[in-house]
């Protein structure tokens, strides 16, 4: 690690010269490609209020562990993101219901039961942060634990990605060359659950779905085929996330709202331009 920041301080920028700088940039260099790739799926299979309720799963996991007083908030909304993820999963695809009937009973059981338990006894005020997030106050760490889960998430995701969009496309196609959608699609919102939760403490329970969405959506609308739109959108995620840090340094703002306000920007001037790429 003192390696990385050594030569960190070789660069031509003043704001480097603080050491939680080096830390949140790269914690960023390392959270959003994640986001990137894991955003490309979450577009195509049409999960974007999926990713969204996962938020609010974590903001109740976060009120139970701090009720109960059993887990730190961090392993609590870990396990509860899990279990939240993996029940819409199921419920799914076990009723008749739509997914979007599914996804908003729990989104709005989670956000009640959340909100319920954290003002209890009027604690809220120490667990706000979780709403808006803070990514300069990550830790070294924390970057540790990020580099596994980074290395991890890409393994998972070039072993799975195939068999997911299969399903995703036709889940009997996927069945008929053996692959069980639900198994996969589970796995994915365990993967989805788990990177919400480990980034929920620096992008913010009201961003984070933000992040999820973006990166994609931009990419989609400059690409015509899978592997450009995955490498776009890993690359608008990355640029979003330095452009946002450096502009929330030097204007004083949130840094994980100024990088989605990035990519947002990113998104309206791919769309202003989609003409020229999409033939």
């Amino acid at each position: 690690m003192e390696t990385i920041f050594s030569l960190m301080d070789k660069l031509p920028f003043d704001f480097i010269s603080y050491s939680f700088m080096k830390h949140a940039l790269l914690a960023t260099l390392l959270v959003t490609p994640l986001f990137g790739i894991l955003s490309t799926m979450v577009v195509e299979s049409r999960m974007a209020f999926f990713s969204d309720s996962l938020g609010h799963g974590a903001f109740t996991g976060i009120a139970v562990g701090a009720v109960c007083g059993i887990f730190s908030p961090k392993i609590s909304l870990l396990i509860f993101s899990m279990i939240f993820a993996l029940l819409i999963t199921y419920i799914k695809h076990k009723t008749r219901m739509g997914a979007d009937t599914v996804i908003g009973v729990f989104s709005s059981t989670a956000v009640a039961l959340g909100l319920m338990l954290m003002t209890y006894g009027g604690e809220f005020q120490k667990y706000a942060k979780y709403l808006i997030g803070d990514l300069l106050s990550i830790k070294s760490e924390e970057i540790l634990a990020l580099s596994v889960v980074f290395a991890l998430t890409f393994l998972i995701w070039a072993f799975m990605y195939n068999k997911l969009l299969i399903g995703a496309i036709s889940p009997s196609v996927a069945r008929s060359r053996e692959i069980s959608p639900i198994m996969y699609e589970a796995a994915f919102a365990s993967v989805l659950a788990v990177i919400v939760a480990i980034s929920i403490e620096w992008v913010g329970i009201l961003l984070i779905n933000s992040l999820l969405v973006l990166p994609a959506a931009a990419a989609r609308n400059v690409t015509n085929n899978i592997r450009s739109y995955h490498l776009c959108s890993m690359l608008f995620a990355v640029l979003s996330g330095v452009t946002g840090l450096i502009a929330a340094f030097y204007a004083d703002t949130s840094a994980g709202a100024t990088i989605v306000m990035m990519g947002a920007a990113l998104f309206f001037v791919t769309l202003f331009l989609r003409k020229r790429f999409i033939k």
